[in-house]
């Protein structure tokens, strides 16, 4: 794996938007063609319970753009100050340009700002937040802007009842920047490609382009009806790749910090279903109050979910400070991430609820 230590970089701030239509469980059956009690079951068995679902024309740098803009007015920074800004995210409004170049000009950053894309999904939070605290640390930027953010259901066949359940749609903002005095933070990550096909969209890309043979929906080997533009998931699969490989990824990152559980304030993981999660808490004997989990209001975000979960789940204690935190991000790739992070006081900005343009 790769482990490091970045020193004198700070979390001055966090915010997340979310799209104002919700879908329930029995909303989602309906469209699957599920009995209203079957459609229940599934959301209990899940933890999702409403789902922020974007509407047509709602795009991933919408959500992100309201999320940083909330966050910059709190924060009161001035534009020119910003160094970079780096977007997260595997729904971009474009396969070219980067999203981030579209962000730079909507939020009025200076021309001197750098801008990059990175296409993770689970994991993208903590690769993007290791990218830029590297960045700052390393003198490259003074103070910069990470935004992860995904518009999930435009990828989830509404009838594919493996998926349909379970994703939501959300931007965020994290703003850093360069402090001398601030704790360390400690990451690891890793990644196995052999795990590439059980968490996919096989079509869209340049391997297999947009056709009218991938616009066919076709029984896959689980007999689930999609066309390959779609989400593919064995779950399965997932479910025995994150007991595999999260267990020491945060121990890792605990034992670089030197943490124990009595220490430990918050575990904020990659929000992927309930029944996941509660197994991965109890193989680590992580105490259920001390992990934070918002997928009963939110499903599963992807890239956004960790910073969601931080601003919804976490504001109270991140506002009054310090937070002893462990983020976890964890799935397509395979390729997984965790950061042991002091963080607080900080400003954490109220949900933006974005209507319909």
């Amino acid at each position: 794996m790769a482990k490091c230590t970045i020193q004198g970089v700070r979390a001055a701030g966090v915010a997340s938007a979310v799209p104002e239509p919700v879908m329930t469980p029995q909303e989602t059956g309906i469209v699957a063609g599920l009995d209203p009690a079957d459609a229940l079951k599934i959301g209990a068995g899940t933890g999702v319970l409403r789902r922020h679902v974007a509407p047509p024309g709602m795009c991933t740098s919408d959500l992100c753009f309201a999320a940083a803009e909330k966050l910059l007015g709190d924060l009161g920074w001035e534009r020119d100050t910003i160094d970079a800004v780096i977007v997260v995210t595997q729904t971009p409004d474009y396969n070219q340009p980067a999203t981030s170049c579209l962000l730079q000009h909507r939020l009025g950053l200076a021309k001197t700002c750098a801008a990059f894309d990175v296409n993770l999904g689970c994991s993208g939070y903590l690769y993007g937040l290791w990218l830029v605290s590297t960045l700052v640390a390393g003198g490259g930027a003074r103070r910069a802007l990470l935004l992860a953010g995904e518009t999930a259901n435009a990828f989830s066949d509404p009838k594919d009842r493996t998926v349909c359940f379970l994703f939501g749609d959300a931007g965020t903002a994290t703003a850093l920047e360069s402090d001398p005095t601030a704790p360390p933070m400690y990451f690891e990550l890793g990644t196995d490609g052999s795990g590439s096909t059980h968490l996919i969209v096989p079509g869209g890309g340049y391997r297999h382009p947009p056709s009218l043979e991938t616009l066919k929906r076709v029984p896959g080997e689980d007999g689930v009806e999609r066309d390959a533009h779609k989400i593919r998931m064995n779950g399965a699969e997932v479910f025995a790749f994150t007991l595999r490989e999260v267990p020491p990824l945060i121990s890792g990152v605990m034992t670089a910090a030197a943490w124990n559980m009595e220490q430990l304030d918050a575990f904020v993981p990659h929000q992927a279903n309930l029944f996941m999660l509660q197994h991965l808490a109890k193989r680590m004997k992580i105490p259920k109050e001390k992990v934070v989990l918002t997928l009963e209001e939110f499903g599963n975000t992807s890239s956004a979910s960790v910073p969601l979960a931080l601003t919804y789940g976490l504001h109270g204690p991140l506002r009054a400070g310090p937070v002893k935190t462990v983020m976890a991000g964890f799935g397509v790739g395979w390729s997984w991430g965790a950061a042991a992070a002091t963080w607080g006081p900080m400003v954490v900005s109220g949900l933006v609820h974005l209507k319909s343009t």
